[in-house]
């Protein structure tokens, strides 16, 4: 179960108003976070509490391929995104890196709400009375997120096997 605020966006947001170029110097996850969406709303940072949620349209993640993308929403406060659709790359960068990457229609869904996804029977409740389907990735890659990502998947994998 996730429950937070939303932060709403619209369509197309790219990996470069997520984390602009010039703040890409850093392999600190928190410095990265304190750019998160700075392309967009440069107080972005400043209003996320831990375990608030993105809310997007389509095509949420496209342009590079940067992981740091996901890196900067994580270590944000953002526990997931849900949106129309997503980048394929962000996506998968999203799974790697712990960041739960939910598809649902978001158009009743308003900055502000707060939302309670569950996870496991696909159902996002919004402000307590609008319940919305979801899909919430299964298999491997739920295994992937559950374990907070792709590192710790591995690491808890070989620990079991031996």
């Amino acid at each position: 179960m996730i429950r937070g605020r939303v932060h709403k966006f619209g369509d197309d947001v790219d990996t470069d108003a997520i984390i602009p170029g010039p703040y890409l110097k850093t392999t600190d996850p928190y410095e990265l976070a304190r750019y998160c969406m700075y392309g967009i709303d440069k107080e972005f940072s400043k209003k996320v509490k831990e375990g608030d949620v993105i809310v997007a349209g389509e095509n949420f993640g496209c342009g590079s391929s940067r992981e740091q993308a996901v890196i900067a929403i994580k270590y944000c406060g953002i526990k997931a995104v849900i949106a129309k659709s997503f980048a394929r790359i962000f996506y998968r960068n999203a799974i790697n890196i712990g960041l739960f990457p939910i598809i649902a229609n978001t158009d009743e869904l308003e900055d502000n709400d707060i939302v309670e996804i569950d996870l496991d029977n696909e159902k996002i409740t919004a402000n307590e009375n609008l319940i919305l389907d979801c899909k919430v990735p299964k298999g491997v890659e739920r295994k992937i997120l559950d374990a907070e990502g792709l590192i710790n998947y591995f690491h808890i994998r070989n620990n079991k096997s031996r």
